[in-house]
């Protein structure tokens, strides 16, 4: 294993007033901090534009996480034939340095041995569905891949493609065609985030059937290691143990794991161990903030399922830690609880959150290191 220790995603830092140069900052100095002397990386996520690339380069991130899922045609899946057809039609082809007929006898009807036990076998509609919803996808990937080279020739830049944050599942086929197609313009990836089945919500456990994840995602994994091999990345993956511990049992592959999305929720844990009156008017100004903050997160909370603070006992808020709702409210909140500010222009929480953190850091710690074992332990290896 291991670990990224400086990672944020555009949207966080805008959500936060951070910059890149404080990201990695903190990360340096916890590795000064507690003596850690065997690396670690830094990763520039869901980057959008090469002005993102240009922003996070500089502070000196070196995996950078494309997010391409303004290009992601989520309606494909539904399309008719005669409408992918015509979808197809439009596209780039330019740009893609290749024609629908080039493509087509690339992929179509053609037998492609991922392992004895699976093979692709994809048909004119397949092919034309998975061009439908991600020819895009491989254009601007390509697009940003393109400027880092150009750019930073001699930089050591590692590149993951991320479309999880979509509503339509990535097929086993749809993954091959994007990393093959990919590869044929010059862009090879060290990891690779598919939407995969199921329900992948901020904050909360995997939601769906186990059974069919695990044989959807063996099928991505054969593919990563037949193209690659690469990691197959589960983001907005904080919290997925259920799904951890299905991928820790194949003991196959390799996988970037994302933890750190929960990781202010266990600062807030701390908060309502120390100082639960905190916490409270932390609770409610969740609430208060949760229909509005929620719209750029995967999250399906009901706020009423959400008591608020004056009708919790102190016992009572530790124990909304383990409710999916509360942890969900909190966690969509997290931007405006670190950066607003009141008339004066002094911080509403910031500041007595931070004190909170640092009168109590050994509580914090603990709290920290049990959250991240829960995340580590499924994929130990068995001695």
């Amino acid at each position: 294993m291991k670990p990224v220790l400086a990672q944020q995603s555009i949207r966080e830092l805008e959500r936060t007033n951070r910059t890149p140069d404080d990201v990695m900052d903190a990360a340096v100095w916890a590795v000064f901090q507690e003596g850690y002397r065997d690396g670690f990386g830094a990763d520039a996520d869901h980057l959008k534009t090469t002005d993102d690339i240009d922003y996070m380069i500089a502070s000196g991130f070196t995996m950078f996480t494309f997010d391409p899922g303004d290009y992601v045609v989520n309606e494909a899946d539904s399309l008719s034939t005669a409408e992918l057809e015509d979808r197809v039609t439009q596209l780039p082809w330019e740009e893609l340095e290749d024609t629908l007929d080039g493509c087509l006898s690339r992929y179509k009807g053609k037998a492609i041995e991922i392992s004895d036990e699976f093979t692709l076998r994809p048909t004119r509609e397949d092919v034309l569905r998975a061009l439908t919803k991600y020819g895009n996808v491989i254009v601007h990937a390509s697009k940003m891949q393109n400027h880092l080279v150009k750019n930073y020739p001699n930089f050591p830049a590692e590149l993951e493609l991320s479309v999880d944050e979509t509503e339509s599942v990535t097929s086993p086929f749809e993954h091959y065609l994007v990393v093959k197609e990919l590869k044929r313009l010059g862009t090879d990836l060290v990891s690779i985030a598919p939407r995969f089945v199921g329900g992948f919500e901020k904050g909360i456990d995997y939601k769906g059937d186990l059974e069919l994840f695990r044989r959807e995602y063996i099928k991505h994994l054969q593919i990563a290691d037949v193209l690659g091999p690469y990691k197959i990345s589960i983001h907005s993956g904080s919290d997925k143990f259920s799904v951890y511990n299905v991928i820790g049992l194949l003991q196959s592959g390799h996988v970037h794991v994302k933890t750190a999305g929960t990781s202010y929720l266990e600062a807030l844990r701390t908060v309502a161990t120390t100082d639960p009156d905190l916490f409270r008017e932390i609770l409610d100004y969740s609430r208060e903030l949760y229909e509005r903050e929620k719209k750029t997160y995967h999250v399906s909370a009901e706020i009423e399922n959400v008591p608020p603070g004056k009708r919790c006992s102190d016992e009572q808020l530790m124990d909304l830690f383990e409710h999916d709702d509360a942890r969900q409210v909190l966690h969509v909140a997290f931007g405006r609880i670190l950066t607003d500010t009141d008339n004066s222009g002094n911080f509403v929480f910031k500041d007595s959150l931070l004190k909170v953190l640092k009168e109590n850091e050994s509580t914090h710690y603990d709290y920290l290191k049990a959250h991240f074992r829960r995340h580590l332990d499924p994929f130990q290896v068995p001695a």
